[in-house]
């Protein structure tokens, strides 16, 4: 795989979804409260890019922190991986049959917080193609424009009921 960078596109509320929710749950088996993907805004055949809108409901935000609302990192994490199934999946032309399960972090970093009110905007493309059903995967997420967190991640695409 020759190494050309994705022009991903600036998130712009205003375009149409590339996956709206009701697409992304029929790729994704997360629900609430574990889906933490809004929106895929952006998708090519190695890049895939879509928001977590983060909100003061977010069940998580009781604990972490009371007083004092940080989305949690591995929830940030776990987000990456949900935009990153959503590449990894739709490369099978039946994604309904497969799992898309997490494998690895590595090199994660966060540089900001996450606070309600926040639009993370993620972003993960392939470091190389999917071999086997591996995906290694580079990740970064941005709120306004300014770096949160990244790192990358490896992950395996599973047939269901094998």
């Amino acid at each position: 795989m020759e190494k050309t960078e994705s022009v991903v596109p600036a998130y712009d509320p205003t375009m149409p979804a590339a996956f709206d929710i009701n697409q992304i749950t029929k790729i994704l088996p997360h629900r609430y409260p574990f889906l933490l993907i809004d929106k895929i805004f952006y998708k090519d055949e190695t890049t895939v890019a879509g928001i977590k809108n983060v909100t003061f409901n977010e069940p998580f935000f009781q604990g972490h922190f009371p007083d004092n609302p940080v989305m949690p990192g591995v929830l940030q994490i776990e987000a990456m991986a949900q935009i990153g199934g959503i590449l990894v999946l739709t490369s099978v032309p039946d994604p309904e049959n497969y799992w898309a399960y997490f494998m690895g972090v590595e090199k994660f970093k966060f540089r900001k917080m996450v606070l309600p009110g926040d639009t993370l905007e993620i972003k993960c493309e392939l470091l190389a193609p999917i071999r086997r059903g591996i995906a290694k995967m580079k990740g970064t997420a941005t709120v306004g424009g300014k770096l949160v967190c990244e790192g990358e991640m490896t992950a395996t695409i599973v047939k269901k009921d094998s």
